[in-house]
């Protein structure tokens, strides 16, 4: 499923390319299980003609900000992604869909023109993805119930020292705990206990302080350089190494 580098990638092509921009044009998707919160034509009534002013994320959720209230926000799932018209964005393989000979895609929950012409879909194959739309997403489930981002508010070595010595639970189960820290998922979580040469059942109270401080450096390292090498590319690379 798409983790925290899809969803930070998708994010900062949002801000890149329609930040300033005004919607012109709404098209939501008629699926009561992905598109919640509101009614379909109320969702599009409430777009049209506001401006992006940010594209803004916490863990593997995503919302953009309009120059006045309501907000759309998406929660990925399995399979949810942003596609927009003529721009690469990195996105999860099992998420793609083809959008060279349907556009928007079959698949599109959220489909935006701007005033400049430029356009850009919300899409979900498998449709466990929920697109919602909140006067403030910050505030309300599921972005009110998320721990600290793993990105963007990262805790100081100190604090997840501390927090790990408390829990009784395996550390894998602790990290993939989105009230803990938000936006790591199966796969990050198995990289960065690879890269620490910790086992994921080890219960988190019992590692060494040097164990936590490898964590605390793999999770930083591998969330950074995630973003800039786009995203699973650099996964793959290693595999290669280690498989030859």
């Amino acid at each position: 499923m798409p983790e925290l580098p899809e969803v930070e990638a998708a994010r900062r092509a949002l801000e890149a390319h329609c930040v300033g921009r005004r919607i012109a044009r709404c098209a939501v998707a008629d699926d009561p299980k992905v598109v919640v919160s509101t009614s379909r034509v109320a969702f599009e009534r409430a777009m049209v003609g506001r401006t992006i002013v940010a594209a803004r994320r916490k863990g593997k959720n995503l919302w953009l900000r309009l120059d006045a209230p309501p907000f759309p926000s998406f929660q990925f799932g399995m399979a949810g992604a942003i596609y927009i018209k003529g721009v690469a964005v990195t996105n999860y393989k099992r998420s793609a869909v083809s959008t060279a000979d349907e556009w928007p895609s079959k698949y599109s929950k959220f489909f935006v023109e701007l005033d400049d012409g430029l356009e850009f879909s919300f899409t979900d194959k498998r449709r466990f993805a929920r697109v919602r739309l909140f006067d403030d997403p910050e505030t309300v489930p599921p972005i009110s119930e998320l721990g600290p981002d793993a990105l963007f508010e990262p805790m100081s070595v100190d604090n997840f020292v501390d927090s790990l010595s408390r829990k009784k639970i395996g550390i894998k189960a602790l990290l993939l705990d989105q009230s803990f820290i938000s936006g790591i998922g199966n796969w990050i979580a198995d990289e960065v206990f690879y890269q620490s040469r910790i086992h994921p059942l080890q219960i988190a109270s019992s590692l060494s302080r040097e164990s936590c401080e490898a964590l605390h450096k793999s999770i930083k390292e591998w969330n950074g350089c995630f973003i800039t090498a786009g995203a699973r590319s650099l996964v793959k690379s290693m595999e290669r190494k280690l498989n030859s």
